[in-house]
C-alpha cells in the first residue's frame, strides 16, 4: 500500500530525534511506488544525512578505514547499520535505488551536468537565472534533476569524495542486496552508461574541434594542416574503435586490443586539450571574443569530463574512483546553476586582454630613471597648459545657464577634444595615468615568485607613486598660476571678469573638504577607470576583427592613397584607436554623467584635481588678494588635495582589482608584497619624490 510522502514529510520532520526519522523514513521505503514518489524519497533521504542532527555512535570495526571522520560519513554508517538489522527495509531501499538508476537517464548527468546548453554567453546567462527560479522536478526521469535536488550545498562534493573504503564497500553492497540477476534490466551494469556517455562527449568534442570557430584559430602558420591529421577528427574513429574492442572483449578476446585502444584514445584527447590551449592563446594574441571564449571553454570542459569518464570506467573495480567522479559531478552540477561562476570562467581572459591594453600603455607613463622622470613633468605641464583653455571654455558654457543635458554634452565636447589634443601631442593628464599603469604593475605580479621578482616589483610600485606625484605636480603647478594669470590679463584688457564674484564665492564653497566633494572626487575616479576599460575593449575590438588588415587591403584605399598609404592609415588607427576612443568616452562621461545622474538620481559633480584647480586660480584672480583671508579657499585648497588622492587611488584600486582577477591571483599573495613595499619606503623614502641613479639602483 502507498503512502502519501506529503504526509510523511510531515511527520517525519515533527520527530524530535534523529534517530526517529531515518527510522520513519527507512520504512516507507517502497520499490514498487511510482518514479516520483521514489525520487523524493530519496531527495529526503539525502537531506537528512548532510543535514540531519547528532545520531548515535556506532561501534567500528578495527579494520575499517577512520583516516577522516566527518558528520555525514557517521550519519552514513548509522543509516546502513540500520538497514543491517531490518532486512525488510534494506531489500525496499536497495530497490529503489536501483530502479531509480534503471530507469532515469544518466547521460544527462554524466554528460550533461556542468556543461552549458547554450552556445553563447548571455543565453546560458538567462539559463542559469532561469534554473534558480524554477528548480527541477523530482518527477524528471533523468539524474541530473535528481542530484540537482539531492546536493543542495558544494560542501556535498568533499564528504563524497572524503568516503572512507569502509563505506563504499558497504554501499556497493546495498546496491547488489537481494539483486535478481535473472531480470536483464537489473543485471545491466552501471559501465554500459559511462561507455555511452563516453561515445556521446567525443562525438561533441570533435563537432566543436571541426568548427570553423576552432579550426581558424588552431595555428597562425600551419592553417591548411590536413583533416585527417587533426585529433579532432580522429577522436570519433578512436573511440568506435574502443567500443569494437571493449565488445570483442565481452565475447572473450584478449583485453591486451582495449587497453591498446584505450590509450590512444587517452592521447588524442591530451591533443585536443593542447589543440584548444593553441585557441586561448591565439585568441590572446589577436583578440577576445566572448562567445568564442565560450565555446571553447566548454569543449574543454567536456575535454576533461571525458577523461574522468575513461577513469572511472577503466578502474570500475575502484570504488574510490567512482566516488571522485560522483563528487566531480556534484561540483560540476553547481557550477552549471552558478551565475558568479559564469562570470568567473569566461570573464577571466577577456580581462586579461582588456587591462593588457592598459598594460603596455602604461608601461610609458612610469618614470623609471632621471630622464623618463623630467619628460614626465615636461608632459605634465603640456597638459596643465591645455587644461587652462578647457577650464576657460567650461565657465563659458555654464555662464550660458543652458539646459542641463545641453549643457553636459557641450562640456563633454569639451572635455573630450582637450583630452585628444593632449593625446595627438604626447601630453599627459595625471588622473588617467592610474587606469593605465595598474595594469603594468599587476603584469609584474607574473615574475612575483622570486626575491628578484618581488624586488622588481616594489621598484614599479614606488616609480609608479613617484611618476604620479610628478604628473599632478606638473599639471597643478602650471593650471592653477597660467588660470589666474589669464584671468588678470582678461580684467586687464576688456575690464571684465571671466566669472562673476558670486560665481567665484560658489567655486570656492563647492570645492570645499567640508561638502561632498571627496565623495564627487571618488566617483570621478569610477568614470577615469571606467575609460580606461573601454579605450581596452576597443583595442580588442579592433585586433579580433582585424580592422588594420582590412584597412591595409581596402581597394578603394589603396586606389586612393597608394599601398603605402593605406598601410600607414592601418598603422596609425591601430596605435591610435584605443587611446581615441578612451579620451571621446572620458570627455563625454565627465561631462553628461553627473547631468543624468542629477537628473534622475541625486546630484553629482566632477571633481578633478587638475580641472578644480585651474578653476580655483580663476575664483582667485576675480576675488583678489582678500580671498586669501577666506576660510573657504584653504578650504577648496585641501579639498582639492583630496581630489588628487581619490582621483588617483580609486581608478588604480579598481584597475589593478581588475588586473588581478584577469590573472587569477589570491588576495593573500597579493598582500603579502605589501610588506615589501613598506620595508623599500622607510629604508629609502626619497625614492618617493626623486629617482635614484643608475649607481645606487644597482646594489
Amino acid at each position: 500500500m502507498l503512502r502519501s510522502i506529503k504526509t510523511f514529510v510531515k511527520k517525519w520532520r515533527a520527530s524530535r530525534s534523529s534517530g526517529h526519522q531515518l527510522d520513519a523514513l527507512l520504512a516507507i521505503a517502497d520499490q514498487h511506488a511510482p518514479y516520483a514518489d521514489r525520487s523524493e524519497w530519496l531527495i529526503e533521504l539525502s537531506h537528512w544525512i548532510h543535514r540531519g542532527g547528532a545520531v548515535q555512535a556506532v561501534a567500528q570495526d578495527p579494520a575499517e578505514d577512520d583516516t577522516r571522520r566527518l558528520p555525514e560519513h557517521t550519519r552514513l554508517r548509522y543509516m546502513l547499520h540500520v538497514l543491517d538489522r531490518n532486512p525488510a527495509w534494506k531489500a525496499n531501499v536497495a530497490g529503489v535505488l536501483r530502479a531509480l538508476l534503471r530507469e532515469s537517464d544518466a547521460i544527462s548527468l554524466l554528460c550533461d551536468a556542468g556543461m552549458p546548453v547554450h552556445s553563447a554567453f548571455f543565453g546560458a546567462l538567462f539559463e542559469r537565472f532561469e534554473s534558480s527560479l524554477i528548480p527541477p522536478a523530482p518527477n524528471r526521469r533523468d539524474l541530473a534533476a535528481i542530484f540537482t535536488l539531492m546536493f543542495t550545498s558544494e560542501q556535498d562534493a568533499e564528504w563524497i569524495a572524503a568516503l572512507p573504503t569502509d563505506l563504499l564497500v558497504r554501499i556497493r553492497d546495498l546496491f547488489s542486496y537481494e539483486l535478481d540477476t535473472s531480470d536483464p534490466r537489473e543485471a545491466a551494469p552501471f559501465s554500459l552508461d559511462l561507455l555511452a556517455a563516453l561515445h556521446n562527449l567525443t562525438c561533441q568534442i570533435s563537432s566543436t574541434g571541426l568548427s570553423q570557430t576552432v579550426r581558424s584559430r588552431l595555428g597562425d602558420t600551419d592553417v591548411r594542416v590536413a583533416m585527417e591529421k587533426q585529433p579532432f577528427y580522429r577522436l570519433t574513429r578512436a573511440m568506435l574503435a574502443v567500443e569494437a574492442a571493449h565488445q570483442a572483449v565481452e565475447e572473450g578476446a584478449e583485453p591486451g586490443k582495449l587497453l591498446h585502444e584505450v590509450n590512444y584514445l587517452r592521447v588524442l584527447l591530451d591533443e585536443c586539450r593542447i589543440a584548444t590551449d593553441n585557441v586561448f592563446a591565439h585568441l590572446y594574441r589577436n583578440g577576445v571574443s566572448v562567445d568564442i571564449v565560450f565555446q571553447v571553454e566548454r569543449m574543454r570542459m567536456r575535454i576533461q569530463r571525458a577523461e574522468h569518464l575513461l577513469d572511472a570506467w577503466m578502474a570500475s573495480d575502484d570504488l574510490h574512483a567512482g566516488a571522485r567522479l560522483t563528487a566531480e559531478l556534484v561540483n560540476a552540477n553547481h557550477a552549471s546553476q552558478s551565475v558568479s561562476h559564469l562570470m568567473r570562467s569566461n570573464f577571466s581572459l577577456l580581462a586579461r586582454k582588456v587591462v593588457e591594453y592598459s598594460a603596455d600603455t602604461g608601461e610609458h607613463y612610469i618614470a623609471r630613471d632621471r630622464a623618463e622622470y623630467l619628460k614626465m613633468l615636461r608632459m605634465a605641464a603640456g597638459g596643465g597648459l591645455v587644461t587652462v583653455v578647457t577650464v576657460c571654455v567650461k565657465f563659458a558654457i555654464t555662464g550660458a545657464h543652458l539646459q542641463s543635458m545641453l549643457e553636459g554634452l557641450l562640456s563633454g565636447v569639451n572635455y573630450a577634444a582637450s583630452f585628444l589634443l593632449m593625446h595627438f601631442l604626447h601630453f599627459s593628464l595625471a588622473t588617467k595615468q592610474p587606469a593605465m599603469t595598474a595594469p603594468t604593475i599587476a603584469r609584474e605580479l607574473d615574475g612575483a615568485g622570486t626575491p628578484d621578482g618581488v624586488d622588481s616589483f616594489v621598484t614599479s610600485v614606488v616609480a609608479l607613486i613617484r611618476t604620479q606625484a610628478a604628473a599632478v605636480l606638473g599639471n597643478v603647478t602650471l593650471v592653477f598660476p597660467v588660470c589666474l594669470g589669464v584671468q588678470l590679463l582678461w580684467h586687464a584688457v576688456f575690464h571684465a571678469n571671466i566669472i562673476s564674484p558670486e560665481k567665484a564665492h560658489a567655486t570656492l564653497h563647492s570645492f570645499s573638504l567640508l561638502g561632498p566633494t571627496p565623495l564627487y572626487a571618488a566617483l570621478t575616479g569610477v568614470l577615469l577607470w571606467s575609460s580606461s576599460l573601454l579605450a581596452g575593449w576597443a583595442d580588442n575590438w579592433f585586433v579580433l576583427h582585424r580592422v588594420a588588415d582590412a584597412l591595409t587591403y581596402n581597394r578603394r584605399l589603396r586606389m586612393t592613397l597608394g599601398a603605402a598609404g593605406a598601410a600607414r592609415l592601418a598603422r596609425f588607427c591601430r596605435s591610435n584607436v584605443a587611446g581615441v576612443v578612451g579620451n571621446i568616452t572620458l570627455g563625454l562621461m565627465l561631462g553628461l554623467v553627473p547631468a543624468i545622474l542629477t537628473a534622475f538620481a541625486f546630484t553629482f559633480e566632477v571633481r578633478h584635481v587638475t580641472l578644480s584647480s585651474g578653476s580655483i586660480g580663476v575664483a582667485l584672480g576675480v576675488l583678489g588678494k582678500g580671498a586669501l583671508d577666506l576660510p573657504e579657499f584653504w578650504w577648496a585648497i585641501a579639498g582639492t588635495f583630496s581630489m588628487a588622492i581619490l582621483n588617483v587611488a580609486v581608478s588604480f584600486a579598481l584597475a589593478f582589482y581588475m588586473a588581478v582577477r584577469s590573472r587569477d591571483l589570491r588576495r593573500n599573495y597579493v598582500r603579502s608584497l605589501r610588506g615589501a613595499i613598506w620595508r623599500r619606503v622607510f629604508r629609502r623614502p626619497l625614492d618617493l619624490v626623486w629617482p635614484v641613479s643608475a649607481s645606487r639602483e644597482g646594489p
